[in-house]
């Protein structure tokens, strides 16, 4: 029992540590000249100063919305980490981890969500920009951690409390 219970706490900090960096992290698309658009900022290189130049990406409703799911995906999965704390600690024997389980899968659905409309709404982003370019690894790690989510909040709900 405790061995599961180090996985399934173990998988979901590994779940925690990608939505944190997909969220926050520079590279949801790179420009064929290796700029990078985030869905915070637009980072563009100047090669005369080697220097990054940023400006907020706030024209777009559908930006708007891929960011607050993905805030809302960090806020379900802390909040399922706490609650799964707390239950683990003053929950009886024998009891299951519905609510973790819960939360868990609507992280995985807001990160679904976010990558979603971010993949039917990046050509409307791109217009004045150079032709190209490629999803980045945050992008990446936003798909990555939805199957991790999902199959984390199955095993919480099927998780029953031993000791």
């Amino acid at each position: 029992m405790s061995f599961l219970l180090f996985a399934v706490t173990a998988l979901h900090v590994l779940i925690l540590i990608l939505l944190f960096v997909a969220t926050l992290d520079k590279s949801w698309w790179v420009l064929p000249d290796d700029s990078t658009v985030n869905i915070w900022y637009d980072c563009i290189l100047d090669n005369n100063t080697e220097t990054w130049v940023c400006q907020s990406v706030s024209k777009s409703d559908w930006l708007y919305a891929v960011q607050a799911f993905m805030v809302l995906s960090l806020l379900f999965s802390s909040a399922a980490f706490i609650i799964f704390m707390c239950q683990l600690y003053t929950m009886k024997r024998g009891s299951l981890f519905y609510a973790t389980g819960i939360f868990q899968i609507l992280t995985a659905i807001s990160v679904f969500t976010a990558a979603v409309i971010y993949t039917t709404h990046v050509d409307e982003f791109q217009k004045g920009r150079q032709t190209g370019g490629s999803f980045g690894y945050c992008f990446v790690l936003a798909w990555l951690s939805l199957p991790l989510a999902l199959i984390s909040g199955f095993i919480y709900i099927h998780l029953r409390k031993k000791e």
